[in-house]
């Protein structure tokens, strides 16, 4: 790896329906402070120096750019379509970076996290840059029990656990030839694709205030927080 600082790229996934939040519209598309949370997600990497690839679905895609124009959004991004998994989005927004070096940066991010700070995204990017990955985790709150095929469960340590958020970052060299692989079960994230791929990945602070928006609750949560 460089021992320069290397390029900034981020991919922003925001494919949901909006039908778990009971929403008739797409809920990265919610006004928040006056604006849709995608723009407040965005801005938030754009301040952190970085190259932005939005992955939509087809359908949506329209929709935002009427909005974008209505806001006049000021933030150059590249849209690129989403798949109909979370791994086909991932490495459509790959392929939609333009001249993307083995040494630059990608942090994925989901759409749905407008609250991400600015010192954290530089924290998973500087990461990165010195150890190859990132990914930003928080200790759960509740304690944590593990369910077997026999319906019987078993307590865990909850000190040994951790909740995983984004943006998950990686050098590109690594995600890029993760992605380069069929699709499995097992991948439930970014970390996963590129631990199968042989590497091992590094654990960062997270932030408990970098929720992501998936029901009413959560976004009564978001507006308190902005507005504190």
């Amino acid at each position: 790896m460089s021992e320069d600082k290397s390029k900034r790229h981020a991919i922003i996934v925001a494919g949901g329906s909006g039908k778990r939040f009971g929403s008739e519209l797409p809920k990265q598309f919610l006004p928040l402070e006056g604006k849709a949370l995608l723009m407040h997600t965005i801005e938030r990497f754009h301040k952190a120096g970085a190259t932005i690839v939005v992955v939509l679905p087809a359908e949506h895609q329209e929709m935002w750019m009427s909005m974008c124009k209505e806001c006049n959004f000021p933030i150059t991004h590249i849209i690129a379509n989403g798949g109909s998994t979370r791994f086909e989005s991932v490495r459509n927004g790959l392929a939609a970076i333009e001249d993307l070096e083995p040494d630059d940066l990608v942090a994925v991010h989901d759409g749905v996290r407008p609250l991400v700070s600015v010192e954290m995204i530089d924290r998973c990017y500087n990461t990165a840059q010195e150890t190859g990955s990132a990914i930003p985790v928080v200790n759960p709150n509740d304690s944590i029990r593990q369910v077997m095929d026999d319906g019987t469960s078993r307590q865990l340590l909850r000190s040994s656990l951790r909740a995983v958020q984004t943006p998950q970052t990686f050098i590109a060299e690594w995600l890029k030839g993760a992605y380069d692989v069929e699709e499995s079960p097992l991948f439930t994230d970014d970390a996963s694709v590129v631990e199968a791929a042989g590497h091992q990945v590094t654990l960062v602070d997270g932030e408990t205030t970098n929720i992501k928006i998936t029901t009413p609750i959560d976004m009564i949560v978001a507006k308190a927080l902005v507005a504190d």
